[in-house]
């Protein structure tokens, strides 16, 4: 199981402003230190932490950080009426379009996502594979 996904970005406060526009949304909550910023899903009481976390940090060895090419982060949404307005909130917070919210033909017939890239060139899906929402064919 992946543990946590870190993204390295170059300044902290448009990170924050681009992620907490969507992450919230999906129940992440925000800790912030010196190292950067910390998003974790909520843990109950007597449960163990739901993985992966995600972390928006400066680079270790203080070069400029970079997107990778071929990677990409995905967060999994409620349904595709999330997906709409989260991926029109981080687009408002900062970040550019990578393909608007619909199906796609590759994919199968509930998947609906949307792509995005950070301030920083970081891809992020916002996806929903709710079988109560609409399918592509429908």
């Amino acid at each position: 199981m992946i543990a946590y996904v870190t993204v390295g970005t170059d300044d902290i406060a448009l990170a924050k402003r681009f992620y907490t526009a969507f992450l919230p949304a999906l129940e992440y909550t925000l800790e912030e230190g010196p190292e950067g910023l910390s998003f974790a899903l909520p843990v109950p009481a007597g449960q163990t932490p739901f993985l992966p976390d995600f972390y928006v940090k400066p680079t270790f060895d203080g070069r400029p950080a970079s997107a990778g090419n071929g990677s990409m982060v995905a967060f999994e949404a409620r349904n595709q009426e999330q997906v709409r307005a989260l991926h029109a909130a981080a687009l408002a917070a900062g970040g550019s379009d990578e393909g608007q919210p619909g199906f796609r033909d590759t994919y199968g017939p509930q998947f609906y996502v949307g792509y995005l890239r950070d301030p920083q060139g970081n891809k992020i899906a916002l996806f929903s594979s709710d079988p109560a929402d609409p399918g592509r064919d429908e």
